[in-house]
């Protein structure tokens, strides 16, 4: 059986267990949602600012963040992130021997730039980041920064301009000043920076699940009752 036909099958059933309210409220925000801008978190090990980060980019509309997890892994604080993970596509990477070479050969692949924040003495400012291309924007551990692998393999250095006696902005105020940006940047300059219809309709159906108590068992009769009628 067809996999559209499965998913509109679905989608409309599940709706039925969501308010019309609600469900405009997830189109709206699903109209503003990009993967024109991607996150990456490499080995970032304190959970509140895993969770600040992802709370700032639900909020600007970045729906893909990426964690590389060499030596710290993940860890969620929902005080913080505000339930922000059910509306974001989270993707880890843990099972490689260079999670971090893994993670930036698959963004490449699918046409992401990478710019990695760095005071790299190559680096430029926020304003000068050309957000024509789909980019993957680079966050390393909070002490050290991106690795020496970050740093051969990305395209572009990005830094925010400091003008105090203290080097470095906490992750995730760097990350939230970043985004802030960016983001802003991309709607003004980047006229198709929405998702594709596929996207959207995907990420609608885990929406839909999210809003829906006990989708588990929900989701099972509607699978039992599919099947069965399609297998007539």
């Amino acid at each position: 059986m067809p996999e559209t036909a499965y998913k509109k099958a679905l989608t409309e059933y599940l709706e039925g267990f969501v308010s019309e309210r609600r469900r405009g409220r997830l189109n709206e925000v699903l109209e503003e949602r990009t993967n024109h801008i991607t996150l990456v978190l490499e080995d970032v090990y304190q959970s509140h600012n895993f969770s600040a980060v992802l709370r700032s980019a639900d909020i600007f509309g970045i729906q893909n963040i990426h964690f590389i997890e060499n030596k710290n892994k993940y860890k969620i604080s929902e005080d913080v992130s505000m339930g922000s993970t059910q509306w974001l596509t989270l993707n880890r990477y843990q099972k490689f021997e260079n999670n971090t070479k893994a993670c930036l050969i698959e963004l490449k692949a699918k046409g992401y730039k990478i710019v990695a924040t760095s005071l790299h003495k190559n680096s430029v400012s926020l304003e000068e980041i050309d957000v024509s291309q789909p980019f993957a924007l680079v966050f390393g551990t909070e002490l050290t920064g991106i690795t020496e692998d970050v740093e051969a393999m990305a395209d572009e250095f990005v830094k925010l301009p400091m003008y105090g006696f203290t080097e470095s902005f906490n992750i995730s105020v760097c990350a939230a000043l970043c985004m802030y940006n960016l983001s802003t940047k991309i709607r003004n300059e980047v006229p198709n920076y929405g998702l594709t219809a596929l996207e959207k309709e995907d990420i609608y159906i885990e929406w839909l699940k999210a809003s829906i108590r006990k989708q588990d068992l929900i989701i099972k009769e509607f699978d039992a009752k599919y099947y069965a009628l399609n297998s007539l």
